[in-house]
């Protein structure tokens, strides 16, 4: 086991002025199941790449332990990589697959024998050992591309997008065998994905990317409590943050006839630093109720609602500003609109989030 930390790390592309992960600072503890999220191009797979050796580090530097790892080869960081396309040899064994590394450590045959047998009942192999890969379904190769990492007892896993292949059903059983594989094992874990609802049921912390910069790292309960930041806010949780920019009063954020209340120090931080009588307001589907029209509601007109089983997602717009702005509420699915409806929201008292109408920063 051990602990990473990037300092300052930076990496550009041959040919492009804007880095691609831009002066990363962060600290993964020893035994810490670490999520790396954020959209499409985001620097979180550069910045997996750049622990593992596999992109150059441009400035700053790469510890695991006390040992700068920065420049090292792959081969030198004592690290284990699970690829996205489980990336298993073809004409080998499962078992000739999680012995190939050992084998060109040139570890006995009695190690590598134990090592494998060890890894394979963790995972639920036992009976797939003599099986070439093609003979396989998705989830047993992911699971084979996993037993190849645990059998080199690494210092630091990492997983780049390993479920991305996987299809829905598989995904949920997988990453929940994945999370407690890695608490069993207790081993550091870096892991990338694009997924936020990964991210949230993975994750000990989880590090949010956006452009190449780090925009927020904490508990997945913190940051869907407490975002930073606007975009953090609108990224975690699924559907996402209902997030409008409105006027500002001394009441509070202006929606149409609704009036979300403001304390007096967020309505001075929203005027302050170019604000210009404007504030973004963002409260999420489950934190809003469907009131009664003399309760001072916002009116939305209902353009689809999906029935969830256990509870309902309405979609719907209201008219902000002379535009229509879209919202989404949830809720029980035995009081469901019907589409064309109008129904009046509210969100609950103290569940609304502020953020400074120019920087994206929370107040």
């Amino acid at each position: 086991m051990a602990t990473v930390t990037y300092s300052k790390a930076t990496r550009i592309y041959p040919g492009t002025e804007r880095p691609a992960v831009d002066h990363l600072d962060l600290e993964i503890g020893d035994g810490e199941f670490l999520v790396l999220v954020g959209p499409s191009g985001c620097g979180k797979s550069t910045s997996l790449r750049m622990l593992a050796g596999l992109e150059d580090v441009d400035d700053g530097s790469i510890h695991i332990d006390d040992r700068d790892v920065t420049h090292l080869p792959p081969k030198s960081r004592d690290i284990a990589m699970v690829f996205q396309n489980y990336a298993l040899y073809p004409h080998m064994t499962v078992y000739e697959n999680m012995a190939f590394a050992l084998k060109l450590r040139k570890t006995s045959k009695a190690d590598i024998d134990k090592r494998v047998k060890e890894a394979a009942a963790l995972l639920q192999l036992e009976d797939y050992l003599n099986r070439k890969p093609k003979a396989l379904s998705g989830g047993q190769r992911q699971r084979v591309a996993m037993g190849r990492a645990i059998v080199r007892k690494p210092q630091v896993f990492l997983m780049d997008e390993p479920l991305s292949n996987l299809d829905a059903k598989l995904r949920v059983q997988t990453r929940t065998q994945i999370a407690a594989l890695q608490a069993n094992l207790g081993i550091t874990t870096v892991y990338v994905t694009h997924d936020q609802v990964e991210a949230m049921t993975m994750g000990h912390r989880v590090a949010v990317m956006l452009d190449g910069v780090l925009q927020q790292v904490d508990t997945p309960r913190a940051l869907y409590d407490q975002p930073s930041n606007v975009f953090v806010a609108g990224f975690m949780g699924s559907p996402a943050m209902n997030i409008k920019t409105v006027p500002v009063t001394e009441g509070g954020a202006l929606f149409a006839d609704m009036t979300v209340p403001l304390s007096r120090e967020q309505v001075a931080a929203a005027q302050a630093d170019g604000g210009d009588g404007k504030v973004t307001v963002g409260f999420r589907p489950e934190d809003c109720d469907m009131v009664s029209p003399t309760e001072g509601g916002m009116p939305v007109v209902v353009e689809l609602v999906e029935d969830l089983g256990s509870d309902a997602n309405v979609y719907g717009h209201a008219a902000l500003n002379g535009t229509n702005e879209r919202f989404v509420v949830r809720t029980d699915r035995r009081h469901m609109p019907n589409m064309g409806d109008t129904i009046f929201v509210k969100p609950r008292p103290d569940r609304h989030h502020v953020f400074h109408a120019v920087t994206g920063n929370r107040i």
